[in-house]
């Protein structure tokens, strides 16, 4: 696993977690990436996305509690999550795909997940 999630852990609702996903500089460097999430039983969604030239994205139920950022010196990305809710409860996924075609690039990568419970 080459992208290195942390951050996830248990929150009452209304409150904030910082994740971070953390990757090798060529693909940090070369990659649009983000976070999706997968709750029980559901299929995995997109959360917030950042492209190679800062261009953002959220999920439409993100409605401005989340902010995503990169790290260019630490090669890592960040996904403020504020006013979180119980339906936030998921595995987060920390996700890149390489915005060039390189013999040393996979497709797409990910990374082992981390969990954010978020209690009523």
């Amino acid at each position: 696993v080459q992208l290195q999630a942390s951050g996830g852990g248990w929150v009452q609702a209304g409150g904030s977690l910082r994740l971070s996903c953390t990757a090798p500089r060529m693909i940090f460097s070369f990659s649009h990436m983000g976070w999706y999430r997968q709750a029980p039983g559901e299929q995995r969604h997109v959360v917030a996305r950042i492209a190679t030239n800062g261009m953002t994205e959220f999920g439409d139920f993100v409605k401005g509690r989340f902010t995503i950022s990169k790290d260019n010196a630490r090669n890592t990305v960040y996904l403020q999550m504020n006013n979180l809710k119980p339906e936030d409860t998921a595995v987060y996924y920390c996700w890149a795909e390489p915005g060039i075609i390189n013999d040393a690039l996979e497709n797409e990568y990910w990374g082992q997940g981390t969990l954010v419970t978020v209690s009523s």
